[in-house]
């Protein structure tokens, strides 16, 4: 592997090729010096990418990506000397790949920056990544998100996971637990909605035989079931709120005991929650607990709505139709595409895959058309509303800002944290303006 042309010090190719991950070495102007035998056994002879440059085989770039709007830690790394991480979107030989990206600067005998180590994990490579992989998109709100299950999947640490009905909350689950060291103990998803007491503590804790009429055996409840592994409580919002008190106690205690037992067990599960609710205006009216919401929002994780991620349209309706009809080729025509790219999506994925669902069986050929797609009322029910008399758009600065500020609430779902942060204002500011 060690080619005298790079100059690379024996030692550190040595290093370099006892490390089982793929690396390079990259020097300070972004040229591939050296690659490691992982790096070989994953991609072959390395040979074709020394002496270019790190941006041109990972991006097809021609200008290092940091100027390209990617975020980049080799700034940080330069002035600090500290490694740094980041998620990126990588050109692979086996096609476009997320890749989570460690840089390690390595300096010379005076202390003088001399190196880049750049560490690459294939999220693919991590375990089964099916749930993952349904969340396909290319956008920066996407990427943003991915790169924060990436973060938080090895830990421990509770994720809350907040967004809008449809926006793929149990795959981002799925995502959380494939990518964790419990990614081969069960994946256990709870359905919170809708729970009675008596079958919130039966499905969660399990009982005994004879606990209650028709209790006949005994019975594993789903927190003894996700042992070692993932509990994933969907729309825990939804808990009536007499009830989150046992699950706090169970979080916090980390045991439980069985409807009608007395032996107290050991729980052992990695907690993922959900929720398209507003918990700080639900803890505000009093109907969520404010000791459980700080139990479970260690690390939230917005997902973002179809809207925000527009451009991940395209790709995600190609990839529904080869999952909703195997046996056809079906394409989108430009004007399907453009129809889709208009709409709104109240619903989120769910509802684009109703409409593609829709026009596969409209559609008698290959090409899907605008006219496989719902009239244009439904396509266009989320358009700019008509525009105002000059009367009524003449308004005080304070009462415009007031009203601009309550429709950007309403389009975020109530969400007031994500808005403050899209406005850079704390929420004290916000709640002011707001009125």
């Amino acid at each position: 592997m060690n080619d005298k042309k790079t100059l690379v010090p024996k030692e550190l190719q040595s290093f370099l090729d006892a490390l089982p991950e793929p690396r390079i070495l990259v020097d300070l102007d972004y040229r591939i010096l050296s690659a490691n035998t992982a790096y070989r056994h994953a991609f072959g002879n390395p040979r074709a990418i020394l002496g270019r440059t790190c941006y041109e085989i990972s991006h097809h770039y021609d200008k290092p990506c940091d100027q390209c709007g990617e975020s980049c830690p080799r700034q940080a790394a330069m002035k600090t000397h500290q490694p740094g991480r980041v998620l990126h979107l990588h050109h692979t030989p086996r096609g476009e790949e997320y890749v989570d990206v460690e840089l390690i600067p390595i300096l010379d005998a005076q202390g003088k920056l001399a190196y880049f180590v750049e560490t690459m994990r294939f999220l693919h490579e991590t375990g089964n990544l099916q749930g993952a992989l349904g969340m396909e998109g290319r956008s920066p709100a996407f990427t943003e998100m991915l790169a924060l299950i990436n973060r938080a999947a090895p830990a421990m640490t509770p994720v809350l996971l907040l967004g809008e009905s449809g926006t793929g909350k149990e795959l981002a689950a799925l995502a959380l637990h494939a990518l964790s060291s419990r990614r081969n103990r069960p994946f256990v998803p709870v359905d919170c909605s809708g729970m009675t007491e008596s079958l919130f503590e039966s499905e969660l804790f399990g009982y005994e035989k004879g606990a209650f009429t028709g209790a006949t055996q005994r019975k594993t409840g789903l927190v003894e079931a996700a042992a070692g592994g993932t509990l994933f409580l969907d729309e825990l919002g939804d808990i009536p709120l007499h009830l989150q008190v046992k699950l706090l106690r169970l979080l916090e205690s980390g045991t439980f005991r069985r409807v009608g037992g007395v032996e107290t067990l050991r729980a052992d599960f990695r907690l993922v929650a959900a929720t398209h609710r507003n918990l700080e205006e639900m803890m505000d009216a009093g109907t969520f607990r404010r000791d459980l919401y700080y139990r479970i929002a260690a690390f939230p994780i917005h997902l973002p709505a179809l809207r925000e991620r527009r451009e991940d349209i395209p790709l995600l309706a190609k990839s529904m139709l080869g999952r909703l009809a195997p046996g056809r080729p079906l394409h989108l025509t430009e004007s399907a595409v453009e129809q889709l790219m208009q709409y709104g999506y109240p619903g989120n994925v769910r509802e684009l895959r109703n409409l593609l669902e829709r026009a596969i069986l409209l559609s008698d050929g290959d090409a899907i058309d605008g006219r496989h797609l719902p009239p244009g009322p439904v396509l266009t029910r989320n358009a700019p509303a008509p525009a105002q008399t000059a009367e009524e758009e003449i308004l005080p600065l304070e009462e415009a800002g007031r009203r601009y500020v309550r429709r950007a609430l309403q389009q975020l779902g109530g969400d007031k944290r994500e808005l403050a942060r899209r406005l850079g204002m704390s929420q004290r500011t916000l709640y002011r303006k707001l009125g």
